[in-house]
């Protein structure tokens, strides 16, 4: 800990706006200094991290070393982008510290996050049947839909029960079957298409299989943005087979879900609004800061039922559409208001600051996938159809391949990934901060040319 002078639990006026006024000068000074700050660091050791007066410095020092996820030129893994109206939102959440999960303890508040709930049901398709809840991403979206389909689709001994999903699917989905008491049995992992895409045939086949073996098929998991590549699996295609079979149809729209806002987004997102049930992450596709994602499930009842669990001193559950009680809809009793972290940034910039900055991502993306054709060493692997692409050099090692990587990355301007597809280690680019703009996809492009001509 710093050697800081010590406050009250209580401080007064003056020292509260004093210690206010310090952080706010340390998170002015490090935003603006952002673009022109190295966008990863690595650890000077521990030895450096030194206790000092200056409570500046120390949270300096604390956030120096690392990936720098709200530089404008990191592009890995699934950027978040951290708006900070988002953040004054929390702030103002955790200082006030409501118990806002709750209607009879903070009507408005409650309100507030079954607004959020209704808007984000509106974006997908849903109609005022729908609920959902605010999560702290999109693993514990994921896990909740899980417990959720399996309350309403299997019987109490529910480990006859199978569910499917590609190898393509994010592996929070594998750890949610497992914690909802699924073992590798009841997990069926497909493999994707040329298009890392599930096949529509394979599942159908893999359906009828396991039916013929006295199996329960009961939950197809799509993903509508895979974060190795972004594809969107066939949505209308996956919902067909499991109205035919009787399935609960999840799809983890937790990256590209958000991009309905755009025209070119819901036309590719065709399908989605058949699910019984989404993922989608705020954190992600609308910028905000981590620890901010959501679960919506077309049938509010099917939530209620699998999570509702009150204690004798608690108020019963009004189920009517405005006082669904988040804490009754989740695995989280005692839990931050997570509402207005979303709806600040909403209202303060307009639905449709979001949508043209979504709209400037696939811009974007579409002018690096252009460029990046035009330069014969390289090859791209995937269809590329939200914001993020996978290439490789031309007849390379993965040790070729991860070198060019590192040298991408030296730049200290732009920071992309790695992953693994067929078997070949590849490179990825997505593009989904903020603050990422043409400058730093010509940065990007520098230093990829740059790096294929240093082989």
């Amino acid at each position: 800990m710093p050697n800081y002078p010590k406050i009250p639990l209580e401080p007064s006026a003056e020292e509260w706006g004093s210690l206010v006024e310090e952080i706010t000068q340390f998170l002015t000074t490090e935003l603006t200094q952002l673009e022109s700050a190295p966008v990863t660091s690595s650890d000077a050791g521990l030895s450096q991290f030194t206790p000092t007066g200056d409570l500046s410095s120390w949270l300096h020092q604390l956030f120096a070393t690392g990936f720098n996820t709200s530089h404008p030129g990191f592009m890995g893994y699934i950027p978040g982008g951290g708006l900070v109206t988002s953040a004054l939102a929390d702030w103002i959440v955790k200082t006030m510290n409501r118990y806002g999960t709750a209607h009879f303890a903070a009507p408005k508040l409650a309100d507030l996050e079954y607004k959020v709930i209704q808007t984000f049901a509106q974006w997908v398709g849903y109609d005022d049947n729908a609920a959902g809840v605010l999560t702290t991403g999109g693993s514990l979206a994921n896990f909740t839909a899980l417990v959720t389909a399996r309350r309403k689709m299997l019987p109490e001994n529910f480990l006859q029960g199978v569910l499917y999903c590609s190898n393509q699917t994010h592996h929070s989905v594998m750890k949610a079957a497992n914690l909802a008491g699924f073992s590798a049995r009841n997990l069926r992992i497909l493999d994707a298409d040329e298009n890392f895409k599930i096949c529509p045939e394979k599942l159908t086949q893999q359906i009828e299989a396991d039916k013929s073996e006295g199996l329960q098929p009961f939950m197809v998991i799509a993903s509508a943005g895979t974060t190795n590549t972004g594809n969107i699996d066939p949505l209308p295609e996956i919902s067909a087979i499991c109205k035919a079979h009787s399935l609960w149809f999840h799809v983890d729209a937790a990256y590209g879900g958000s991009f309905v806002l755009t025209e070119r987004g819901r036309h590719r997102l065709t399908g989605m609004s058949e699910a019984d049930s989404i993922t989608l992450d705020p954190h992600k596709g609308l910028f905000l800061p981590y620890g901010t994602g959501s679960i919506l499930v077309k049938d509010r009842n099917a939530l209620i039922e699998a999570h509702e669990m009150r204690g004798d001193y608690m108020p019963e559950l009004d189920h009517s559409r405005a006082h669904l009680d988040p804490f009754s809809l989740s695995v989280e009793l005692s839990r931050e208001h997570r509402g207005l972290k979303i709806w600040l940034p909403l209202m303060l910039h307009g639905i449709e600051a979001f949508e043209i900055a979504l709209d400037e991502k696939l811009d974007l993306t579409e002018y690096l996938l252009q460029e990046i054709q035009r330069i014969p060493e390289i090859q791209v692997l995937n269809q590329v159809e939200l914001t993020t692409i996978a290439f490789c050099l031309r007849d390379a090692s993965d040790a070729q391949n991860m070198q060019l990587l590192d040298t991408i990355n030296q730049c200290e301007k732009v920071f992309i990934s790695g992953t693994t597809l067929r078997g070949k280690y590849t490179l990825r680019a997505s593009i989904l901060g903020h603050r990422t703009h043409k400058k730093q996809i010509d940065e990007l492009l520098l230093a990829l040319t740059e790096a294929v001509a240093l082989r």
